[in-house]
């Protein structure tokens, strides 16, 4: 159909955005699902098996931000956008270098250079040669390179067929982290890995352990979580019936009951925090917790991880946050945290 003027009106070309995703390792099919619940059709485009996805969603970025951020995601850890694509090589650092230089919005800010790369990566040396080689071609922008409270993250990902790159505010990153990835150093006297999960749901939550004065780990064997809220001067009580660890004996503010949680009984608004990070099935997880929740004060904070063991989890984090909300518990986050393995943790506070 031709309009007044006899011109053939053009067909307007779909609105589109593209982001590199990442998830915790074999969880990238559940992070695509929840795009998909969100945006409605997804184009994805795998980068490493199980764990990183290029995506195409048919939206502006700013609803794609919007969305994201008032529907926080558990299993998709990371976004980052993709404003820049190009074939793999070197001559495409160039141009990346170029198009990086040109963006005014960037000139005097601080910024946060984030780089990774593929398995087979074109560039040969570490990301971190390449965000120093990087950092050196933009020294135009006359910009500060910092993690900490950064304006701006640059994203870069080199895989072995094409460069990406992308520029956006760090909360639309949906973590601060390179691809949402937060490592801690093992310290020599640590009890266990287990200890790296509280410290990142610290961080990522904002969760005030030290304004805690009386707290119950169930499950607390062999006292990875004990220890660090111990650490942050929390009264401890301790339940399991298997061995905490020797270092812990004798600790100041540590009660240890070698018991099974369900067998005890504690006084009314005896907690301000209660932890549990038991490999158990969540259904009998969520039965124990809510059996012991009469002794959480309200305001109260618990925090707890949902083993996966369904093959539908998302269904079954539903029905687990439904358990919890019965009990007066509002559900603060729900994530598969860089530290978690085949779990999500739960942040929760009673009213």
């Amino acid at each position: 159909m031709e309009d007044p003027e006899g011109q053939t009106p053009q067909a307007e070309e779909p609105v589109s955005s593209r982001y590199i995703c990442t998830a915790n390792h074999g969880f990238a099919p559940f992070a695509q699902e929840e795009l998909r619940r969100l945006f409605g059709a997804v184009k994805s485009t795998l980068l490493v098996p199980g764990e990183i996805f290029l995506a195409t969603l048919q939206v502006e970025p700013e609803e794609v931000t919007q969305l994201l951020l008032n529907n926080l995601p558990i299993f998709l850890r990371h976004i980052q956008p993709v404003q820049f694509q190009d074939e793999a090589g070197l001559p495409a650092l160039g141009r990346l270098a170029t198009y990086l230089n040109s963006l005014s919005h960037l000139q005097g800010q601080t910024i946060a250079l984030h780089v990774r790369k593929g398995g087979n990566s074109f560039w040969q040396e570490s990301p971190g040669e390449l965000r120093e080689w990087l950092q050196e071609e933009v020294k135009g922008l006359g910009a500060e390179f910092s993690v900490h409270e950064p304006a701006w993250v640059i994203s870069v990902y080199a895989d072995d067929d094409a460069l990406y790159a992308g520029v956006c505010r760090p909360e639309e990153n949906l973590s601060s982290w390179n691809g949402g990835a937060i490592r801690f150093r093992k310290e020599e006297s640590q009890i266990s890995r287990a200890k790296f999960k509280l410290i990142e749901a610290e961080k990522e939550f904002g969760i005030p352990f030290n304004s805690f004065r009386r707290g119950l780990d169930i499950g607390a064997a062999p006292g990875g979580w004990t220890s660090f809220l111990l650490e942050h001067g929390v009264q401890v009580t301790a339940v399991d019936p298997a061995h905490m660890h020797e270092s812990l004996k004798n600790y100041p503010g540590l009660k240890i009951l070698r018991k099974n949680a369900n067998e005890l009984k504690f006084r009314e608004n005896e907690f301000d925090v209660i932890v549990c990070d038991m490999s158990w099935s969540p259904k009998l997880m969520a039965k124990m917790v809510t059996g012991l929740l009469h002794s959480l004060v309200p305001g109260g904070t618990a925090v707890v991880t949902v083993k996966l063991m369904h093959k539908k989890p998302l269904a079954m984090i539903k029905e687990i946050i439904e358990i919890f909300e019965a009990e007066r518990m509002q559900i603060q986050r729900a994530k598969q945290l860089f530290h978690n393995r085949d779990e999500i943790t739960l942040y929760m506070i009673k009213y």
